[in-house]
């Protein structure tokens, strides 16, 4: 098959974004600055004027609106992130910011999270733009920075600041969503996101009684944090199945033809292949210690200690998961927030769903559209506070052997450039007929 403009730009495009680090190492150190100038760059190449918005030193947005042929209709807000999580180049097997082509894959990092689909929005609109296509309806294009570290100079500061600039749109698209899952039967899911996970990262803190390391202390904070972590780290969370969760399991089971039991869900877990890692922590809430913090020298005992925990809970369950922790670790410890965002959860029906699922299926025949709860979090929860309903769709069709959730922030991180042109294809036409 001859591959056109609109899927060599994407593979193209995709490949010189990771070629530019924008390498978002937590806690305000990022610099979108060089990406978002590409951004604007490749748009303005095709007369698309975009603008960025830039939050703190070298911490850009860019947006950009296309109007549509019916501007009285509600807009969709078409987002990505620019910003990728760092890479430590001695573990991979090539240059972590190569953009090669190797064994029919495009390396490096950000090529599934999510410079991938900021390839294929701009291939998509590029090639309106030369042929004078006008979309149905207005597309407000954004591409934000800060999405690794809890979108506080990205998506967040962007709907506090100017809200104005996603006026009158009601829908949204961005990341992990669309893509294909083979079952142990053969047959093709495609899981469109309509749900996320809410996030409650936390510091732990215990205080204790300094002294010298070579005499007894029964009020040593490091042993106390430590036993709450530990407590936290092998808790066994109960199953807590939301509706989205019930929806797709209802699919696997009859793909598969296996039984739905909705008292537990997990047998039919090894049906998905690999998104049974990812799909596992939606069936649950989840609370995982990731940082530790305590003392400064071998012979003193420190007077205090900390530890971060990442926690996640299913849509309804945060005050579970809050009250949990608080009953796992004791009254000695005090619990900070870091960061907090709300659970997501919008149902698998309506015409942009429906628009969804014929694109799909108009590239792949045997296709079977089912929704999703992400483990994860994106930049719709901040679209959300604006009233807008966000989905996950970056379509992808992937070989089954193809690990994709270990892509994302692992090490080797690529794609399959024909699971981009298949993607390509069918954003173009999901968003002509939506």
């Amino acid at each position: 098959m001859t591959t056109s403009t609109l899927e060599q730009e994407a593979v193209q495009i995709c490949q010189d974004l990771i070629r530019i680090p924008s390498v978002n190492f937590g806690e305000g150190r990022g610099d979108e600055k060089a990406v978002a100038d590409y951004v604007v760059a490749s748009l303005a190449e095709v007369n698309i004027a975009a603008t960025i918005y830039e939050s703190a030193p070298g911490r850009c947005n860019v947006m950009a609106r296309i109007p549509g042929r019916d501007s009285n209709r509600p807009g969709l807000v078409v987002h990505g992130h620019l910003d990728v999580v760092p890479a430590n180049a001695d573990d991979w097997s090539v240059d972590p910011f190569c953009g090669d082509i190797i064994d029919g894959m495009i390396w490096g990092r950000g090529a599934v999270d999510m410079k991938n689909m900021d390839a294929m929005i701009l291939a998509t609109v590029r090639d309106w733009a030369r042929t004078g296509y006008v979309p149905p309806r207005d597309i407000v294009l954004a591409f934000f920075a800060d999405e690794e570290a809890g979108s506080i100079y990205g998506s967040h500061w962007m709907v506090e600041k100017h809200p104005e600039l996603f006026s009158g749109c009601t829908e949204a698209i961005s990341e992990v969503g669309g893509f294909s899952v083979t079952v142990a039967n053969g047959k093709r899911l495609y899981m469109i996101e309509t749900a996320e996970k809410g996030i409650h990262w936390m510091k732990l803190t215990a205080q204790g009684r300094a002294g010298h390391g070579s005499v007894m202390n029964d009020e040593n904070a490091l042993t106390r944090l430590t036993q709450a972590v530990s407590t936290i780290g092998t808790h066994q969370w109960p199953q807590r199945y939301s509706t989205t969760v019930k929806a797709l399991f209802k699919k696997v089971a009859s793909a598969t033809g296996k039984n739905y039991d909705e008292a537990d869900l997990r047998p039919l877990l090894s049906e998905v292949g690999f998104a049974a890692r990812m799909i596992g922590a939606t069936l649950q809430n989840t609370a995982n210690p990731t940082m530790l913090e305590a003392g400064y020298k071998a012979n003193v005992i420190p007077g205090s200690a900390s530890a971060v925990i990442d926690g996640r809970f299913i849509p309804g369950f945060e005050n579970e998961l809050n009250e949990t922790i608080r009953l796992l670790i004791g009254p000695d410890i005090t619990i900070e927030t870091i960061a907090r965002d709300k659970a997501l959860e919008v149902p698998f029906e309506g015409d942009l769903v429906d628009a969804m699922c014929a694109a799909i299926m108009k590239e792949d025949s045997e296709a079977i559209p089912v929704p999703y709860l992400m483990s994860g979090g994106t930049d719709n929860k901040a679209l959300a506070d604006l009233g807008i309903i966000g989905y996950g769709f970056s379509p992808l069709k992937l070989h089954e052997d193809f690990d994709f959730m270990a892509m994302f922030h692992g090490v080797d991180e690529r794609v399959p450039v024909e699971g981009l042109t298949f993607g390509v294809r069918v954003l173009k036409d999901f968003l002509e007929n939506v």
